[in-house]
């Protein structure tokens, strides 16, 4: 089946808002910076002026940017950066991610995490338990070392905020599976794991299926740790 232009365009905006944002990500556009024109932003992109603004768009969104009538277009402070939003991170990790992001998201983790594996020890339905062993089958089979494990570290985690009942945790599910994700990936692009981290899940689990609040949460504080242990192995964090 023949891509149409909605297709074409969405995919030149995707493309365009990726290498802007890393671009900004990555401090080649630093806090300040005006953007040059969009008919010079689009003609070295090679892409339509159209295409160009839709993504300055989509930047905006996520606070990257703000355009103005007569001043153009200029990046934000890094205060207005959405660096939660699942794209960003993305951005983010694309490259060397910046040791300060990284470590605010571990920190981010260890305060939210483990409260709210409490909360899903003390609230979990019998659904939820089987997610997170569904989420931990398939982490065993695949391995955190393949895209199809990271998925399911990514559902396990997802699955434990939506034990929680809590609406504002469940908010952060995307983002803190991003998080997660993206954390994990990086740590073994220039080697394996120096650990299995499977098993610091397994007690995660076997606490919150057993109602043990309190085992939860200093089961889940461990599990962050130790991935910030793993971290530092690969990065000065």
């Amino acid at each position: 089946m023949s891509k149409g232009p909605r297709d074409t365009g969405r995919r030149y905006r995707g493309a365009i808002a990726f290498k802007l944002g890393t671009a900004i990500l990555a401090g080649e556009y630093p806090p300040g910076t005006t953007l040059s024109g969009e008919v010079a932003f689009a003609e070295a992109l090679n892409v339509s002026r159209t295409a160009f603004r839709e993504a300055l768009q989509t930047l905006a969104a996520k606070g990257l940017v703000e355009s103005r009538p007569k001043t153009g277009t200029r990046v934000l402070p890094r205060d207005r950066w959405n660096l939660l939003d699942p794209d960003v991170l993305a951005w983010a990790f694309s490259g060397e991610p910046d040791v300060q992001l990284v470590r605010s998201l571990f920190e981010l983790r260890a305060i939210i995490e483990p409260g709210a594996a409490r909360l899903a020890a003390e609230r979990r339905t019998r659904d939820d338990v089987k997610l997170m062993k569904a989420a931990l089958t398939a982490m065993r089979r695949h391995t955190l070392a393949t895209e199809q494990g990271r998925i399911a570290d990514r559902e396990f985690h997802a699955a434990l905020l939506g034990a929680t009942r809590n609406d504002a945790l469940m908010f952060l599910s995307a983002s803190i599976g991003a998080a997660v994700s993206w954390t994990t990936s990086f740590k073994q692009r220039a080697r394996a794991l120096p650990r299995d981290p499977i098993p610091d899940h397994v007690r995660v689990f076997d606490a919150i299926a057993a109602g043990d609040a309190e085992a939860a949460g200093q089961a889940m504080g461990a599990l962050v740790q130790l991935a910030l242990d793993d971290t530092r192995a690969a990065m000065d964090v």
